[in-house]
């Protein structure tokens, strides 16, 4: 439901006045400094009522702080207008990230309610924020006169990277537009709230049941416990469900014998969220015509081109002519793996052409055919805690940080774990990490890292130091098994865990740079290059171990897994490529009205020449990364841009050693603790010695000999 900004600030004018009835029997945390280690939220302190109490004191304290900006009678220097605006907002750094990770990990009715009026007036703040005549007026002298004032280079681009922020949001507008700007974003913000609730309600609402056994051939034995136990919790006990969170959906895609069961899950799951009651493409549309009313008024032909202004890439143009590149050649691969797919179908005498739905179980056989191993067997070695370990080796050989359990911090669900890391040399704290891994329904798809708290140097040198966590949705733990990693999942925690380093070993000395403050298509390098030591046998040897019998990973194994390193690459990267350029697509439009979204789709695989027997890897209803937030819109370009530079970079420690002290050192310092404080292409010719090329990339999926 549309909500007014006065109808959001009356409901919490209201909560404020209960909350202060009650404040002898609950005190609002948020409202200042959590007693706790390291500034770990004290989650078992906050209530529901809590939180836009807390968003209203911070969005008064904010404003406060801004007016001592503004009202400051001295010339605008760094200190008193850039440093102090980023120190501004101490309330609502508390507030808002707590409330945005439990909104998404570990939501609920009352959260998504309270969802429908924070973000609104948050997203307002912001708006009266970033258009703040005065302010801007602070930070456009410092822009105009930033050669001449002896900036550190840091702080030079502090200050460039600030003017066009207040730029792209409306600080040069006309007062009318400037309140049409606001009204746009506060339908956004309604927006992508209805288009997030849809899709996890749709989500959670589909289930296939199976009442007989010899439906299950060819599933895990794992994938078949956690069906039985889903089915126990929903009234079904002596049957199997399977729903589309990705522990569940992709095993029966994988190997599910039963061709009718893959169909089932394989629509559900690509037509999730496209009709009732839960149907988002009414609210794509939407997006779409605010979105493009927004470029408009922000001087852009499109909102592609808004986008991709301030980020590496600097235009749709850069960012399409790239993906071409990966393109044409895993198209390619398509086709010799549908070859060797059918091949194998006919050999068995099923009499079938290879569907959509067929895909990920033939690329199983196949594999099995040309390299001998299968992966339900290989899970084995992977079970979660297993492969905790293996990250966090990594991270200690690597840039020489420790891990320890924090068995009583503070904790969002039961199932999290907190760790304090430390330099394994001195024992100086560096952060706070948190882990939640295991799928359930109060938690969106997919996995992510945030943080609770961000990192910042004071000018006395002192260093506050960030609280960071990971999310995931693996398969469950079962009482009879622990939870066993696909090889995707594996390497989805590697993933994670490089967002996770990145925010954890910071040194940047400013909020606005430190961690992931980086371009959109730079901050996926620390993550994607993590990857590459999943496989790697000099790592997979200290932490694959057998959940049964702790046996290492045999070498026969592993040289298995490596001969199969790029199978099914053609796949992988058709659907990530296309998804991109599907998303460049909706940037280039400016709808005035309504378009057919499913068409619009069909449109484009057919110009791209789409192979019919995959699809997008997230078709437009619940492509949450570019409609459930504008975070990745026109950029989910960004995971193939930074491979790129992953590939190219993981060459260097192919060639030095993947543990080779003096590369880590020199990732360390300049790609992990540098932040947004330099140009990421200058941060990665530093550490690299040269610009890359798409080149590493091809070689590392296999897709050119």
């Amino acid at each position: 439901m549309k909500h007014s900004l006065t109808t959001a600030l009356l409901a919490t004018a209201l909560a404020v006045g209960t909350s202060c009835t009650q404040q002898k029997m609950h005190d609002n945390p948020f409202l200042a400094e959590y007693d706790t280690p390291y500034g770990i939220p004290p989650f078992d302190q906050i209530a529901y009522e809590d939180y836009l109490p807390a968003l209203q004191a911070g969005i008064e304290q904010q404003n406060e702080e801004i007016k001592a900006i503004t009202e400051n009678d001295s010339t605008p220097t760094f200190d008193n207008t850039i440093l102090a605006l980023d120190r501004t907002g101490a309330i609502l750094e508390r507030v808002v990230p707590v409330f945005a990770a439990l909104e998404e990990s570990n939501s609920s009715p009352e959260m998504m309610e309270i969802a429908e009026q924070f973000y609104p007036l948050y997203q307002a703040h912001s708006d009266e924020m970033m258009m703040n005549d005065k302010l801007f007026g602070r930070v456009k002298y410092l822009y105009d006169h930033r050669d001449s004032l002896g900036l550190a280079s840091d702080q030079l681009l502090a200050v460039e990277k600030m003017y066009k922020d207040f730029t792209r949001n409306g600080a040069l507008l006309a007062d009318a537009d400037k309140e049409q700007l606001k009204a746009i974003n506060s339908e956004l913000a309604d927006l992508y709230l209805k288009f997030n609730k849809n899709l996890l309600n749709a989500t959670n609402a589909f289930s296939v049941v199976i009442d007989k056994e010899e439906d299950l051939a060819g599933l895990p034995e794992s994938t078949i416990a956690v069906a039985a136990e889903e089915a126990e919790k929903r009234g079904e006990k002596g049957k199997w469900v399977f729903t589309l969170h990705a522990p569940s959906r992709l095993p029966v895609l994988q190997f599910a014998q039963n061709r009718d069961l893959r169909r089932r899950i394989y629509e559900g799951y690509t037509t999730q969220a496209t009709d009732g009651e839960n149907n988002n493409l009414p609210v794509i549309n939407k997006i779409l015509q605010a979105r493009a009313k927004k470029a408009k008024l922000l001087g852009f032909k499109d909102y592609g081109s808004y986008m991709t202004d301030n980020v590496m890439a600097g235009s749709v143009d850069a960012a399409e002519s790239l993906l071409m590149q990966i393109w044409t050649p895993a198209v390619a691969k398509v086709k010799e793996e549908v070859a060797e797919m059918q091949a194998v179908a006919d050999e068995e005498g099923a009499g079938v052409k290879i569907e959509p739905y067929d895909y990920y179980y033939y690329a199983e056989k196949v594999r099995q055919k040309k390299y001998d191993f299968d992966e339900s067997q290989v899970s084995a070695y992977f079970a979660a805690d297993s492969v905790r370990n293996g990250i966090f080796a990594m991270a200690e050989r690597l840039y020489g940080i420790k891990f320890t359990e924090m068995t009583d911090a503070p904790k969002y669900y039961d199932e999290v774990n907190v760790y304090d890391v430390t330099d394994a040399e001195t024992g100086e704290h560096v952060a706070v990490f948190m882990t939640d891994y295991f799928t359930r329904a109060s938690k969106r798809q997919g996995a992510w890292m945030s943080e609770f708290k961000g990192s910042w140097t004071e000018p006395d040198g002192t260093s506050s130091r960030p609280v960071v966590f990971n999310v995931g949705n693996f398969t469950r733990p079962t009482a009879e098994l622990p939870s066993l990693l696909t090889l995707d999942e594996v390497e989805t925690m590697f993933h994670e865990f490089g967002h996770g380093l990145h925010g954890m070993l910071t040194r940047a000395r400013y909020k606005m740079q430190a961690g992931t403050n980086v371009d959109r298509d730079f901050v996926e390098l620390p993550s994607q290059i993590h990857e590459h030591w999943a496989m790697e046998p000099e790592l997979l040897r200290t932490y694959a171990r057998h959940y049964k019998t702790g046996e290492v990973i045999p070498d026969e194994l592993i040289e298995k897994l490596q001969a199969a390193s790029t199978h099914n690459q053609g796949f992988a990267t058709a659907e990530l490529a296309g998804a991109a350029l599907l998303d460049l697509q909706y940037g280039k439009l400016n709808p005035d009205a309504d378009i057919d979204v499913l068409e619009f789709e069909k449109q484009v695989a057919d110009k791209l020449g789409m192979p019919a027997e995959l699809t997008f890897r997230y078709r437009s209803p619940y492509f949450k990364h570019i409609f459930g937030s504008d975070g990745y819109a026109s950029g989910y370009y960004t995971y193939l841009w930074a491979e790129v530079l992953d590939s190219d970079g993981f060459e260097l420690f192919k060639e030095k050693g993947i543990f080779d002290p003096e590369t880590a050192r020199s990732f360390k310092t300049n790609i992990l603790e540098a932040g947004g404080s330099a140009d990421p292409m200058e941060l990665y010719v530093r550490f690299r010695g040269h610009k890359p090329s798409v080149d590493a990339l091809l070689r590392n999926r296999g897709l050119v000999k």
